[in-house]
């Protein structure tokens, strides 16, 4: 390089640094990037140097340590607004011709626009990539802030402050039943959530500002600063250049109508990436900027016990991203009175369990109840008393706390969405979202690419355009029709491997019995006799916590298989727009994993036990016995897989694959790069953000589909695991903080999207509350005890207390009626001539003898009566419930009202002025006079508003305390 070139170089390297440094004293609280003076440039300029020369291992000097990012172009004025990049070709010639001509076109489209480009060419062959950087100039801003009618800013003293509210106090649903009341409510509530509120000095609090929706023609209305460019935020500026990007062609060829958009683009490789600028670093050291502001008060780990910078999420990553997260901390909050009522159960239960008589009368040697074989041939004779422990756990769940803890959640779940619906409406005003109106999608690339010599062609209703089209009952009936019957043998193989562990269940425990004739009386090894001994004893124990851990692997892999064949068959459907997409991959996963994690726990809940027959009559499925529930019932079995699948799948399989993986690849991609940390350093920032892994549409779906399943195991089976809310909490404050930091480190900045709510999770989500109310009652009166002991201690019992349950639960069966496939055959067992079982029958000598006995009938109606009223009265209170709780706060509505009414009067009023030929600060000087039209607002110390009328010379105050309405 010349030694004129060098000079240049360091003359641009130097004021670089000088901008930076202004970066560095000029950054706003907010976080978003000020104005870049080009003084430090002019004066180089004028001593000789060179501006317009950019080096990329100056722009990497530039990124180090506290001298901040690179966001501009290389005049240091115009922000990069996006960036397109595209990898080096290794196709043959007609590929790459065809990708170079595509690109030319499609970045001549966007300069007639009116975007401005600036192309970063490789120059070395270690670069992965060429980049185009994008800027959008502020009349481009304008005039498509006009066409998406986006809301902006008006001038501060055109705002009447008194009418504006505390919006965090209109969020709590509570709001409108007593102000007074609310008030000490939020008193006690603001000093107990004080420790896990954030440091305002450090993350200032964003302040909602009145907004208009833009227009051109009115300019004057609005906040606009001396620098125009930064009256768009950076996240709203991406949104409408991507918005240009969807809807520029590629191609000159009048005929192919569908050769536009960045994503069809993506699609046929001309390029790899579109994405927006991270607008810094966020490692320790680095300028303070939104990112880090995010990383170190939301992504750390230091604060997962604090509340969440929603304002600031979603000012960085739009609207979409911050309802989900807003909705993840709701559902979190709301998790922590169920988990203390939960932890509450379950401590009563811990402490109930060993006086329960039905536990003592198990543990108590001198009832020497001797049980039939759990299998035939080979399993012996048991005493009952060797099942005390598994009796004692399974009285901790099934208790009158269980059925307490059952209808808290079926209330919880209501309570839960209907808050939720406020709270969404709350976060829609705040976010200017409440008239939010979904742009018509254009078609799928995928779609286009699928239907590229489609012959069958319509117009379309909305858009007017001709677009290739598939006859429905020819082409997408068969298609439908093969794709859910694959579904349905899906479904069917989760089933399917549910009958195998229940195979593997019944074979340990057989095997583990067997060891009863075997065991060892004496041995040199007291370690084996003792291991052996235990083993025996806890059977159920050991075989249940097998099969569960198998049966999770089993979910496990499953899942990843249907991840695969959800994601295939619905590309097989063809379907047009993205949402379309959405919704089908959303009912396919949901539909597969429920039924792969919730079929082996349905079974164990409402199946196992109930049809196993009796001694000397079993009902047999492929020539084997059916398994039977533990002395204790199955309910400690449907807790112990619930909490096995649950936490499981939740605190290790997730966490470990969000959290650990990523790690490990990155530590691994790390050791097996040979880039320095000064090549590294001297990357630009987009190359670097191009190295981040790609921010999928799919990436948010993953996250709602998890939460959705935790809410399904939640409230569904919540009367088998109290506990669960707890793990589920604690899971939980872990995820946000993965999630979070997912999204600030590992990822591409996404598209700062916008959405007014959760879409169709809220159906699934009341879909799943409405199961739960059915599923809870018939656990209860099924899978539990909790009938049948009331039935005795109502009916049969002599001193009204569960005394002689045990006794009364157990039926008589005579040895010698053993058919002869299924008689014992190990020695010694032909002294025994009458065992017990569980069941309610008649006993050998009766007339009927084995029949079911007429306590049977007595509890299976007692059953059927409990699921009747339990359902329907759950269903009325929670009905009535959501029907008294408004979806939107009374308060909300009437500032919104309020809002709609002054924007029109301050359009009104200003017209009028200018219509006169006043000037605008007499304008504004009368705007601000609006409250003289009759009304003024006044907020009170809560964040209420008070409706007055306007104070008058004559009124005296106690006259003016009356005109409060």
């Amino acid at each position: 390089m010349a030694a004129t070139e060098k000079d240049d170089v360091k003359l641009h390297m130097l004021a670089e640094d000088q901008q930076d440094n202004i970066h560095l004293d000029e950054t706003a609280p907010n976080g978003f990037e000020d104005e870049v003076k080009p003084t430090a440039v002019t004066a180089i300029k004028a001593s000789g140097g060179n501006a317009d020369v950019q080096d990329k291992s100056a722009q990497g000097k530039k990124e180090k340590g506290e001298q901040g990012r690179n966001m501009y172009f290389k005049d240091g004025k115009r922000r990069i607004d996006y960036v397109l990049a595209w990898e080096l070709d290794d196709d043959d010639d007609k590929h790459k011709n065809r990708n170079i001509k595509a690109r030319e076109i499609f970045e001549k489209n966007l300069r007639e626009e009116g975007l401005q480009l600036e192309e970063d060419l490789t120059v070395s062959k270690d670069e992965e990539a060429d980049f185009m950087k994008v800027h959008a100039p502020y009349e481009v801003l304008t005039r498509y802030a006009e066409i998406l009618k986006l809301k902006m800013p008006v001038k501060k003293n055109l705002v009447l402050d008194k009418i504006q509210m505390k919006y965090s106090q209109l969020e709590n649903p509570m709001k409108s039943v007593s102000t007074k009341l609310w008030t000490k409510v939020t008193g006690i509530a603001k000093r107990i959530y004080t420790p896990f509120q954030l440091n305002e000095d450090q993350v200032p609090h964003i302040k909602r500002r009145f907004t208009l929706v833009y227009s051109r023609d009115k300019e004057y209305l609005f906040d606009i600063p001396e620098d125009r460019d930064t009256f768009f935020d950076n996240a709203t500026r991406s949104r409408i250049v991507n918005f240009i990007l969807r809807r520029k062609s590629f191609s000159t060829d009048k005929n192919d109508a569908y050769s536009f958009g960045i994503n069809k683009m993506i699609n046929d490789n001309i390029y790899t990436a579109a994405y927006s600028l991270h607008e810094g670093h966020w490692k320790p050291g680095s300028a303070p900027n939104e990112r880090k502001l995010l990383f170190d008060h939301w992504g750390n780990w230091r604060n997962m016990f604090k509340v969440q910078p929603l304002e600031h999420v979603r000012n960085y990553f739009g609207a979409k991203i911050g309802i989900y997260f807003t909705w993840l901390g709701f559902y979190t909050m709301m998790l922590i009175p169920a988990s203390i009522v939960g932890l509450v159960v379950f401590i009563y239960g811990i402490a109930v369990a060993p006086d329960s008589y039905p536990a003592k009368e198990i543990c108590d040697p001198k009832n020497n109840f001797t049980m039939c074989p759990l299998c035939d041939f080979q399993c012996p004779y048991w005493n009952l008393y060797e099942s005390c422990s598994n009796a004692i756990a399974s009285r901790m769940f099934d208790n009158g706390g269980t059925v307490f803890f059952a209808i808290f959640m079926s209330f919880w779940g209501t309570l839960f969405l209907e808050f939720w619906k406020r709270r969404q409406a709350s976060m829609q005003y705040k976010w200017d979202l409440l008239d939010y109106v979904r742009e018509e999608q254009p078609p799928r690339p995928e779609y286009l690419a699928r239907l590229e010599n489609c012959t069958h062609y319509r117009l379309h209703p909305i858009t007017g355009l001709k677009e290739p089209h598939l006859p429905f009952w020819t082409k997408r009936v068969p298609i439908f029709l093969m794709s859910y019957s694959i579904m349905f043998f899906l479904g069917f193989l989760a089933i399917a491997a549910v009958f195998g562990v229940i195979a593997y269940r019944v074979s340990v425990l057989a095997a583990l019995q067997v060891l009863t004739k075997d065991r060892p009386t004496s041995t040199n090894s007291s370690l084996v006799a003792t291991t052996t001994a235990t083993i025996y004893e806890n059977a159920s124990l050991v075989t249940t916590v097998t099969a569960a851990c198998i049966n999770l692997l089993i979910i496990i892999i499953l899942n990843m298989i249907y991840s695969r064949l959800a994601f295939w068959l619905t590309d097989l459907e063809c379907l047009r727009t993205q949402k379309e997409y959405d919704d089908s991959i959303t009912l396919k996963l949901f539909a597969l994993q429920f039924v792969n994690y919730y079929s082996s726990i349905i079974y164990i809940a409402f199946f196992k036990g109930r049809i196993i027959g009796r001694p000397g009559k079993y009902t047999t499925m492929f020539g084997a016995r059916q398994e039977e529930c533990a002395a204790g019932g199955c309910l400690i079995e449907l807790c112990i897989q619930l909490a096995i699948i649950m936490t499981g799948k939740q605190l290790f399989v997730n966490n470990f694959t969000e959290l650990v993986l990523p790690k490990l690849i990155k530590m691994i991609k790390r050791c097996l790069s040979k880039e320095t940390k000064a090549e590294k350093a001297s990357r630009a920032s987009y190359e670097k953000d191009y190295k981040l892994e790609a921010a999928q549409t799919t990436s948010l779906f993953y996250e709602y589909l998890e939460m959705v399943l935790q809410f399904g195991f939640l409230t569904i089976f919540v009367a088998a695991f109290p506990l669960g809310p707890l793990f589920s909490l604690i899971n939980n404050i872990i995820e946000i903080r993965m999630d979070s930091s997912k999204m600030i480190t590992h990822l591409r900045r996404p598209l700062a999207d916008r959405s007014p709510d959760i879409g169709i999770w809220y159906s699934v989500l009341y879909g799943i509350s409405r199961i739960a109310i059915i599923s809870n009652a018939f656990i209860i009166a099924l899978t539990s005890d909790y009938i049948p002991r009331m039935v005795y201690l109502n009916s049969y019992s002599k001193d009204d207390s569960l005394k002689g349950y045990l006794n009364h639960t157990m039926s008589y069966f005579n040895t010698s009626d053993f058919e002869a496939d299924h008689r014992p055959t190990y020695a010694g067992s032909e002294h025994i001539q009458i065992c017990r079982y569980r069941d309610f029958r008649n006993p050998p000598w009766s007339e009927n003898a084995y029949e079911f006995s007429q306590l049977y009938w007595h509890i299976l109606a007692a059953r059927f009566v409990f699921v009747v009223v339990f359902q329907n009265v759950i269903v009325f209170i929670t009905g009535l419930i959501a029907w008294l709780i408004p979806d939107v706060p009374a308060q909300l509505k009437v500032q919104i009202r309020r809002e709609a009414y002054i924007s029109n009067e301050i359009i009104i009023k200003t017209e009028l002025l200018r219509a006169q030929g006043k000037s605008p600060e007499e304008g504004e000087a009368a705007i601000e006079a609006i409250s003289d039209v009759g009304l003024q607002y006044q907020q009170d110390d809560t964040g209420s508003a008070k409706l007055m009328f306007r104070k008058s010379p004559g009124n005296s105050p106690e006259r003016e305390e009356e005109n409060i309405v």
